[in-house]
């Protein structure tokens, strides 16, 4: 059981609740910004999918992927649907002011990229080999190297 719990929605569904606990300690709410980036993040999230999809390659998480995806998003961010995640966090943590979860936010991304990313991008290796290794050499894991 443990192991279908162990995929990012999770993730992202515990450090929203973990923000949203500690929006109720002190709060500087920005609803305006907060929305705008939920949206920027939700829109991201669907049009990756969406490319994904039309790639004919998986989006889910421990499944090897059939195609080596490099464009459009893919040519700003290795990871834009986990980029959307931490974007909609961040934008959670605007709308609610949840001035204590700031931490949350860098958090959820070392830990989406230990438990998933480094997984990923080695089976992107295993199965792509140099493409894979020169579009990693090019494209940023998030939109930032890290």
């Amino acid at each position: 059981m443990l192991r279908e719990l162990d995929i990012p929605p999770f993730w992202l569904g515990l450090a929203l609740g973990i923000s949203w606990a500690a929006s109720h300690l002190w709060a500087l709410p920005l609803p305006g910004l907060g929305k705008a980036l939920i949206l920027l993040g939700l829109a991201i999230m669907v049009a990756a999918v969406l490319q994904m999809r039309l790639s004919r390659t998986t989006f889910i998480p421990r499944r090897d992927p059939a195609a080596l995806v490099t464009g459009g998003l893919f040519g700003i961010s290795r990871n834009p649907i986990y980029l959307a995640d931490a974007i909609l966090l961040t934008g959670a943590v605007a709308y609610w002011g949840a001035v204590f979860a700031l931490p949350v936010i860098p958090a959820f991304v070392a830990l989406i990229t230990w438990r998933y990313i480094v997984d990923e991008e080695a089976r992107l290796r295993i199965g792509f080999g140099p493409a894979a290794a020169r579009y990693f050499a090019g494209v940023p894991r998030w939109i930032w190297r890290i």
